[in-house]
């Protein structure tokens, strides 16, 4: 963890600096907010590759032929973009990334960076990535610097979603689970890369069925309200048999700890949207079928069943425990009444 707020003024901005520095690769940093600057970035170490969110003010970035020869890590550096605006100069390419665009900057060349344009704060997830790690030609990747990579949509989106999870939930993730982040992580960058560049032919099968379990999950995300979510809808939305998608997930199980079938995934992601939303103090009137309902359940009975088999207590008594454990600070320092 990185933080300017504890630091004196007069020092913040050269201490970002060095930071950025020893993350990336040696460069050239100003920035107009330096005397005043703020800055904040966490780091997840996931084998060889790094992932760092921050949010920082207004800075500019460049490096020369001279800091290359210096020192070069021969890596590639992806930013996802969530707050602010960032323009890449690289190769003779220029790029404007936006929030949830992503592009990817190339340290063995030149190139210049200027984050947070219109004077605007930035939030953003970098991702430095060494460049043997990638199954793809290199001088095709080498082509997508500073191009604009949606993350929106397709491909994009499923790095996206899985950048978003691992930096807002790093927390929970112990030590032994990095190899296997940066093996989903090397994986779901490969596959946009090649997405881009036309050559999925190009990844070994084993990103390609990484990937397409991250596509079935992220199907079934977006559709736990559908009842007739099941195996069959599933795989016929992915062109796959049902047999080959039942193997994906027994496959796939060590990796996400998660149920190995189907439908216990399906049933898990239900439970988890339904407690959340039982845990809302927004939907607190809400009755409990209409939750249930809207994650899939056609039965108040059979979920009130499988909440209380996951979670040890049935859901109006979950509910009940949420609002007291949210009154409860208010009631500790409720002033005392007259007696």
């Amino acid at each position: 963890m990185f933080s300017t707020a504890e630091m004196p003024e007069s020092h913040r901005f050269d201490a970002f600096r060095e930071r950025l520095i020893k993350l990336h690769a040696p460069m050239d940093i100003g920035s107009e907010h330096a005397e005043k600057y703020a800055a904040e970035m966490r780091f997840l170490q996931l084998g060889s590759a790094c992932v760092w969110p921050a949010s920082c003010r207004p800075v500019h970035m460049r490096r020369t032929p001279r800091l290359i020869r210096q020192s070069d890590p021969d890596q590639y550096h992806l930013t996802l973009m969530l707050r602010g605006s960032k323009r890449l100069v690289q190769a003779g390419q220029v790029g404007i990334c936006h929030p949830y665009d992503m592009h990817i900057a190339d340290t063995s060349r030149p190139f210049q960076v200027g984050s947070g344009l219109h004077d605007q704060d930035i939030k953003m997830v970098g991702v430095e990535l060494p460049k043997a790690l990638l199954p793809l030609p290199r001088h095709k990747t080498d082509a997508l610097v500073a191009r604009r990579l949606p993350g929106r949509e397709g491909m994009g989106s499923l790095l996206v979603g899985f950048l978003l999870r691992l930096t807002r939930g790093s927390d929970s993730f112990r030590s032994s689970d990095a190899s296997r982040l940066e093996t989903v992580l090397l994986d779901l960058v490969a596959a946009l890369f090649a997405h881009e560049i036309d050559a999925e032919d190009a990844l070994p099968s084993e990103t390609g069925r990484q990937v397409l379990a991250l596509r079935v999950r992220a199907f079934i995300d977006s559709h736990l309200h559908d009842p007739e979510l099941t195996p069959t809808a599933i795989a016929a939305a992915h062109h796959i048999s049902v047999s080959y998608l039942h193997r994906i997930f027994q496959e796939e199980a060590p990796t996400y700890e998660g149920p190995t079938t189907v439908m216990g995934h399906v049933r898990e992601r239900r439970l988890e949207r339904a407690r959340r939303d039982l845990a809302d103090p927004a939907l607190r009137t809400r009755p409990i079928h209409e939750i249930a309902h809207r994650w899939g359940f056609t039965h108040q009975t059979s979920f009130t069943r499988a909440f209380r088999a996951r979670y040890h207590m049935p859901p109006a008594e979950y509910r009940r425990t949420r609002d007291a454990a949210r009154s409860a600070p208010r009631l500790m320092h409720s002033p005392p009444t007259a007696a």
